[in-house]
């Protein structure tokens, strides 16, 4: 199993919110793969079946395969599940 952070943000084009996600990402240099919502319920109902919501950002934070799914809006709950999420922390 692989110790490497993975980082996944569901956004949507002209999302104020998604936008300030991906700046604090690259100002920290981690790097993210997104995942466009724009025009795509499908991927809408996917949020709502893994976490119950069809807004985004949601950004995913895992190692190997066990992901955490950051739902609520706002920088500080993106730091804490970083930092918790951190291999050896």
């Amino acid at each position: 199993m692989s110790n490497v952070q993975s980082v996944v943000v569901w956004s949507k084009q002209g999302c104020h919110y998604c936008a300030e996600v991906k700046n604090y990402l690259e100002e920290k240099n981690i790097a993210y793969k997104t995942i466009d919502v724009t025009n795509h319920d499908d991927r809408r109902d996917i949020l709502e079946a893994k976490y119950g919501v069809r807004h985004v950002p949601v950004v995913e934070i895992g190692i190997g395969h066990d992901f955490k799914g950051i739902t609520k809006v706002g920088l500080e709950y993106l730091e804490e599940a970083l930092f918790t999420a951190e291999p050896n922390k």
